[in-house]
């Protein structure tokens, strides 16, 4: 133990005690709020169905406490306790290449990792989802999920890994540099190929058939000058009872995707300006702010982890015994969120403040009053709670509230 160990137990502590804290907060506001639909909505949505989300917000949140419990154990045992050095120290003894050796032991940790988070996720999708009536995966969709997710790792994953730990045994004190130009070049590359080669592993994607709501789609995307490679429906509905729509995608491989579920539950004009606040997003250039400042945060990530790959303390200090660049990058990334939790509440109030610009986006290119019954229908159908703790959401979300977010869409309407 040395100071960086004490330094690191106090910022876990912190970062926990806040996590916890806010997650209390919730569960105890909307418990508070169940029994009254908030006054801007009692005449839109049900007392049952205010109800249901409440029970759902408070399910969900007791078992993200478990999670985190389950997170910091893990944490601890993985780095103190010795872990990360045991799983090192075993796969050097093959006698491989540091490189070889180093990649083995993130595989293996990952995968231990994976399999300590699996029951939660089990627990969620066939205890929690089931219960409200969300879950439509069976038993081997979720292993094929998880099957699929992890070839996918081993197959990008781990030639990705390959690249950038020999960059950091090759290119000298500047390795950080290229590793980050790397990171942003595969992070890019992903984002075009998802639509086409990834997405599809995993859900089926059918063109919208000619009518009238394809028409009215192609329409909104002439007047806001926006060109896609297609419009497409995913079956969602073979998973989950949620809905969203949602563009993916760059340059020429952008597709406009809608779940069923969404078709199914949404008029035309309330599908219209639901994609018109996506294409605010895009239109307000949001998705390019997003990246520029995800470049920054990467390349000031890797700038701090090319200083701290060389100081012996912070191996020591989080129970590492060996040095060596592939146990640097994986004690970093474990460990920067918790010096990192300050940051959440930054990027969710930047999040947030780009929904509300696409929200008024979408009354300008649409009906505000279709956008407003629209977000009514899907916070209700998903079971989204009316009443989040304003701390915790100021926190957390990466959207306003609804009771914000619509009040918000109606002052536009007032001032048009």
């Amino acid at each position: 133990m040395n100071t960086f160990t004490i330094i690191f137990l106090i910022a876990l502590v912190i970062s926990y005690c806040i996590q916890f804290w806010l997650a209390f907060r919730q569960k105890s506001y909307v418990l508070n709020h169940r029994d009254a639909v908030p006054e801007a909505f009692r005449s839109r949505v049900p007392l049952a169905a205010h109800q249901k989300a409440a029970d759902y917000t408070v399910e969900k949140g007791k078992l993200g406490d478990l999670d985190g419990v389950i997170g910091i154990i893990l944490l601890l045992l993985m780095t103190l306790g010795g872990g990360i050095s045991i799983a090192f120290d075993f796969w050097a003894g093959f006698g491989w290449s540091p490189m070889v050796s180093g990649l083995a032991a993130v595989a293996s940790i990952f995968v231990v990792m994976t399999l300590v988070e699996l029951p939660t996720n089990i627990y969620q999708t066939f205890v929690i989802e089931e219960k409200y009536g969300f879950n439509k995966s069976t038993v081997a969709q979720f292993a094929k999920d998880q099957l699929i997710a992890l070839i996918l790792v081993a197959v990008i994953g781990l030639p990705l890994l390959a690249l950038i730990l020999w960059v950091m045994d090759t290119i000298g004190d500047l390795w950080w540099l290229y590793a980050w130009a790397i990171m942003i070049s595969f992070s890019l590359l992903m984002s075009w190929l998802f639509p086409t080669v990834i997405a599809p592993l995993f859900n089926k994607f059918t063109p919208m058939e000619d009518g009238s709501l394809k028409v009215r789609i192609q329409s909104l995307l002439e007047r806001c000058g926006f060109s896609s490679n297609g419009i497409f429906i995913m079956d969602g509905s073979r998973r989950s009872g949620h809905g969203n729509a949602y563009f993916t995608g760059m340059g020429n491989n952008k597709r406009i995707v809608f779940y069923d579920t969404l078709i199914e539950s949404l008029d035309d004009d309330e599908l219209e300006a639901v994609l018109a606040h996506e294409l605010g997003h895009f239109k307000c250039k949001h998705v390019i702010k997003m990246l520029v400042a995800s470049s920054v945060m990467t390349l000031i990530s890797f700038a701090i982890l090319g200083w701290l790959i060389n100081e012996p303390w912070f191996y020591s200090g989080l129970g590492v015994t060996t040095q060596s660049n592939a146990a640097a990058l994986l004690l970093f990334t474990l460990v920067s969120p918790v010096f990192t939790i300050f940051m959440q509440p930054i990027s969710a109030y930047f999040q947030r403040k780009f929904e509300f610009e696409a929200d008024e986006f979408a009354t300008n290119n649409a009906q505000a009053e279709k956008m407003i019954s629209g977000l009514v229908k899907l916070y209700e159908e998903n079971a989204s709670t009316l009443t989040p703790d304003p701390l915790y959401s100021a926190f957390h979300y990466s959207h306003p509230p609804a009771a914000i977010r619509i009040a918000h869409i109606e002052e536009k309407m007032q001032t048009a």
